[in-house]
């Protein structure tokens, strides 16, 4: 495994997309190999590489609106549209004070500094570190990351965890827009399906994301 050297330490932050047991294989939402960035997130924070470590956390209401559970007559993964945009309907996942909700228990997450639930609000799902997904007025409300980076002086986001193609994209994309130059790390990501991948590389590159692959 190549080292992951930050051009600028001090000014650095790893973020953690929601490494959480309903992700992995055999959740309710697994992602592709998931479990296989449990060795590596453990060795990437025993580095202490960075500046900064911070953590999400999928944390829904049994009712959230995301899950297909809630739409009569629909089936996990349809589309619906809500609040003007396209809501993919999900299992039900990552449930506040379940285990599948947990940060995942084989990983020392003793060098996290900030832990960012989201998904908590029933009515408004929430796949960025950054931004809660669009609400009934159409506004994407902050989640208070960005203001709490540049607080520390942080200018350089590296960004690992699941979903590739879904919480790490937009958590990339919304950093992008926050100001931050954006590192992605292709190998300490997993997707839901490696179907996306070339959309998801596209996406990325179209927004200037460095994207390192070991």
């Amino acid at each position: 495994m190549a080292s992951i050297v930050p051009q600028s330490i001090d000014h650095s932050a790893l973020l953690i997309i929601d490494v959480q047991p309903d992700f992995m294989p055999g959740g309710s939402l697994a992602c592709e190999h998931g479990n296989e960035l449990v060795p590596l997130i453990n060795t990437l924070l025993s580095s202490h590489t960075f500046r900064y470590v911070v953590a999400t956390q999928d944390w829904h209401p049994h009712n959230h609106v995301s899950f297909v559970s809630q739409h009569s007559g629909h089936s996990p993964f349809d589309t619906i549209p809500l609040y003007g945009y396209e809501q993919v309907l999900w299992p039900p996942h990552c449930l506040q004070n379940s285990s599948g909700a947990a940060l995942h228990p084989d990983i020392d997450w003793a060098e996290v500094d900030l832990i960012v639930r989201k998904g908590s609000d029933p009515q408004i799902d929430s796949y960025s570190a950054f931004r809660h997904n669009p609400g009934p007025n159409g506004t994407r409300p902050t989640t208070g990351l960005a203001g709490w980076l540049k607080e520390q002086n942080i200018t350089d986001v590296y960004l690992c965890g699941l979903a590739r193609d879904v919480c790490v994209l937009w958590s990339a994309e919304d950093a992008v827009a926050a100001g931050f130059n954006v590192h992605f790390l292709w190998s300490y990501t997993r997707p839901v399906t490696s179907e996306s991948n070339t959309r998801t590389r596209e996406a990325l590159e179209k927004l200037g994301v460095d994207i390192i692959e070991n």
